[in-house]
């Protein structure tokens, strides 16, 4: 791992909506595009994560939510970037989902999750919700 490699600062969701999940198909053209996710992004300089992931939720897919408590973290590197992710639960205030900054979304339950495609930083998350071990409503 060199020196060079960028750090990212990444806020993700988990917003819930009767017992279902929402996950976001991460643009082709994007890095891991394809991949499913919890919706949320890159943290900008002076911008705290939970309005980072307000920020990102608007612009990925038109929702207004409520940021509640960190429900998780992981870091992953690879040879383009190091991550750290800070999971929150969330619900929605507004809005119905549209994929404004992403391929598709779904609302999934725990059970169906694992049948998506995700990143390698938010697989230990995943694997968790399908196991009924992290708490989602």
């Amino acid at each position: 791992m060199s020196e060079a490699t960028p750090t990212v600062e990444v806020a993700a969701g988990l917003i819930v909506r009767d017992g279902r999940i929402l996950i976001a198909q991460r643009l082709n053209n994007a890095h891991l595009g394809g991949l499913w996710e919890f919706p949320g992004g890159k943290r900008q300089a002076n911008e705290s994560f939970e309005t980072c992931l307000k920020r990102e939720v608007m612009e990925e897919l038109g929702l207004t939510i409520a940021v509640h408590e960190q429900v998780s973290s992981a870091e992953h590197h690879d040879a383009e970037l190091q991550i750290q992710l800070r999971f929150y639960r969330c619900t929605v205030l507004a809005g119905e989902p549209h994929p404004l900054g992403c391929e598709a979304f779904r609302w999934v339950t725990p059970t169906e999750i694992s049948a998506y495609s995700f990143p390698p930083a938010d697989l230990p998350l995943v694997q968790q919700i399908a196991l009924g071990q992290r708490l989602i409503a």
